[in-house]
């Protein structure tokens, strides 16, 4: 089944894994002012509103909770720039704004496809920025995927992003989905030939664009763009979802389908908790009485806190 992408607008025990689940909730929301309950409060005196601690007491509960054992996340840029990465539409500093040069009829017109065949140079000059290179490395936000994998609690990672940072973290092939697809293989536009990443890195480090080695036509890294099938692998999901406990969303403006529409098909009785810096989707509207809604800027935090904790 195919649908083209296309834009809208070791173990720990259950004491330990809730205060990790505590101390990241915290770190992840504090620069928005959503503070801890007193139980889990780390290092403030300020007030707190009922309904923050509410949610945050919320969020913390079901993640530490038994049952809770098979927790699907969906991840977007917003997770990736604490390690350095841009966003993509963060006024004044988004990947889009830092394309104006280019003067693209469109924003999004760096990853439709048709405009990529016919100008491949701002795609290249993006690509700058999202080549997983060792110069990003995973931060806070890959580290709790990873640790809800090494707890046994992570059925699956879909992902938007396409800097590699959840492997590098070490969540494993079978674990994640990476359903906007990857710079770690490409292919020539024209005769189809499978082309080394090393070709298109070396043309990135270059500043130019990736020619064949066989036909010398232009290369594309197997990332999708708009007008481009999503991996079969990604229509999984509604299994998963069939599975799941617990789905948590981060970093994502849910506005780019069908990926955003994952987190709209979730049965109503499965808990939905949004990491995020703006209410987005349908976690706008409040319809669902399971969701949490915990507004945090992903920034990468002290990482060192989060692991200090002394593990039985």
């Amino acid at each position: 089944m195919f649908t083209r992408l296309y834009f809208i607008g070791p173990s720990y025990c259950g004491r330990c894994f809730k205060a990790v689940a505590c101390s990241f909730l915290q770190l992840t929301t504090i620069s928005f002012g959503v503070q801890t309950s007193s139980r889990c409060r780390m290092s403030s005196d300020s007030e707190t509103s009922s309904g923050d601690e509410t949610e945050f007491s919320r969020a913390v509960d079901i993640l530490a909770a038994e049952h809770v054992k098979r927790i699907v996340v969906l991840t977007g840029a917003g997770i990736s720039t604490a390690s350095g990465i841009p966003d993509f539409r963060t006024p004044g500093s988004g990947l889009y704004d830092n394309l104006s040069q280019y003067k693209l009829p469109w924003p999004e017109a760096v990853f439709d496809l048709e405009y990529f065949y016919s100008n491949p140079v701002p795609f290249y000059t993006l690509a700058k920025e999202l080549y997983p290179t060792g110069r990003y490395r995973p931060n806070i936000a890959h580290h709790f995927l990873r640790l809800l994998y090494d707890q046994a609690r992570l059925l699956r990672v879909y992902t938007q992003n396409i800097d590699s940072l959840e492997r590098m973290a070490g969540i494993p092939s079978d674990k994640l989905v990476e359903a906007h697809g990857t710079f770690l293989t490409a292919t020539c536009t024209v005769c189809r030939s499978k082309v080394s990443s090393k070709v298109v890195k070396d043309a990135i480090d270059a500043s130019t664009v990736a020619k064949c080695p066989e036909c010398h036509n232009v290369v594309k890294p197997d990332s999708v763009f708009f007008g481009e099938n999503l991996p079969e692998r990604f229509w999984e999901y509604a299994k998963d979802l069939a599975q799941t406990d617990l789905v948590i969303v981060m970093g994502t403006s849910l506005e780019v389908y069908p990926f955003a529409g994952v987190a709209d098909s979730v049965p109503r009785f499965i808990t939905r908790i949004l990491i995020n810096r703006e209410s987005v989707g349908s976690f706008r509207y409040r319809n669902r009485p399971g969701d949490i809604v915990l507004l945090a800027e992903l920034f990468e935090p002290l990482r060192q806190e989060i692991f200090s904790i002394q593990w039985d």
